[in-house]
């Protein structure tokens, strides 16, 4: 049985930009694992963690990561994926302190490359993937730039997916797909259901269902790239 190990930087990223060609898969009968890497809890957030949390709705006594966890289980289950999630912290709990500075150059006192390395690569030899899929870091988040570097540094032979929703919001072009999935109704169905179960991603990212369900009919095919050498 195959199985594909996807290693998604944030609880939504594997979802949003590869979730039709992973429930495909599933659908024929392979394994699929979603590592999600930044998933770690900070008691009392405060300043722009907190902000990140209050801009989706959500007030500051709930516990957002543990939410957005479930929210992962359930989009899991809608095509049978285990979801593994690594506790470790998302950049606006390790001093990222604005919007811009999430999509800037990394800080020089950011020291998480190598701890999510050594997680990765435990990970990876455990799960032993027949196909190993990553973010490009369309967008230039700096989460999903440290996990691609993170992957590099491994050496395991990977496919990097085009992130969305960003892939719609730049101009910079992607390059020549390794590989092209062909997005069949029921890939979209499941895709829709999968990026739907984040509920609290839905109006910030998208404005609403209804425009979410607009944004995914949109797409035809999702595509993935060798990492650069």
């Amino acid at each position: 049985m195959s199985h594909v190990v996807a290693i998604s930087p944030h609880l939504d990223d594997a979802a949003f930009s590869a979730g039709g060609m992973l429930a495909a898969h599933a659908r024929g009968g392979g394994r699929v694992t979603i590592v999600t890497c930044f998933t770690g809890n900070v008691p009392q957030p405060t300043g722009f963690a907190l902000a990140c949390q209050l801009d989706k709705g959500l007030p500051p006594d709930v516990d957002y990561m543990a939410l957005r966890r479930d929210e992962d289980r359930a989009a899991c289950a809608v095509i049978g994926a285990v979801p593994v999630h690594l506790p470790l912290l998302e950049a606006p709990h390790r001093g990222y302190g604005s919007a811009p500075e999430l999509f800037g150059k990394r800080r020089e006192d950011d020291g998480m490359l190598a701890p999510l390395t050594e997680a990765l690569s435990a990970r990876i030899a455990a799960l032993s993937p027949d196909l190993l899929l990553g973010p490009m870091a369309i967008g230039d988040h700096v989460d999903h730039w440290l996990v691609r570097d993170a992957l590099a540094a491994i050496g395991t032979p990977c496919l990097l997916w085009e992130d969305w929703p960003y892939l719609r919001r730049t101009d910079r072009p992607a390059g020549t797909p390794a590989r092209v999935h062909r997005l069949s109704d029921a890939d979209r169905a499941d895709r829709l259901a999968m990026c739907a179960a984040y509920t609290t991603q839905i109006g910030f990212q998208f404005g609403s269902r209804a425009e979410l369900e607009e944004a995914t009919n949109e797409i035809v095919a999702e595509r993935l790239h060798r990492p650069e050498v």
